[in-house]
């Protein structure tokens, strides 16, 4: 749905009228410290699952064995190989 140019002016009219009348000192703000922190550690954890498989495709370029990365893993070398063989070079 298109708004014509008149809604939109009277919108944004509408938005200023309401930001001049936000007081910060009494506005009521939901506290976000949670969300930020949850997109923090997502981010933290998407950082090092790349560095992981970095490092395991760097471990099978220099000949390691699956078994070999799945004890380093603490996980079979099955997992180990489901989990990596698509992403690394064999």
């Amino acid at each position: 749905m298109q708004h014509s140019n008149e809604e939109i002016e009277r919108a944004a009219r509408r938005f200023e009228q309401l930001a001049d009348e936000l007081d910060p000192d009494t506005a009521q703000v939901d506290r976000t410290d949670d969300l930020r922190q949850v997109a923090a550690i997502s981010e933290t954890l998407r950082a090092e699952e790349a560095l992981l498989r970095e490092s395991v495709s760097t471990a099978r370029a220099h000949g390691r064995s699956w078994n070999q990365i799945a004890v380093a893993l603490g996980v079979t070398r099955q997992a180990a190989r489901q989990r990596f063989a698509d992403k690394t070079p064999a």
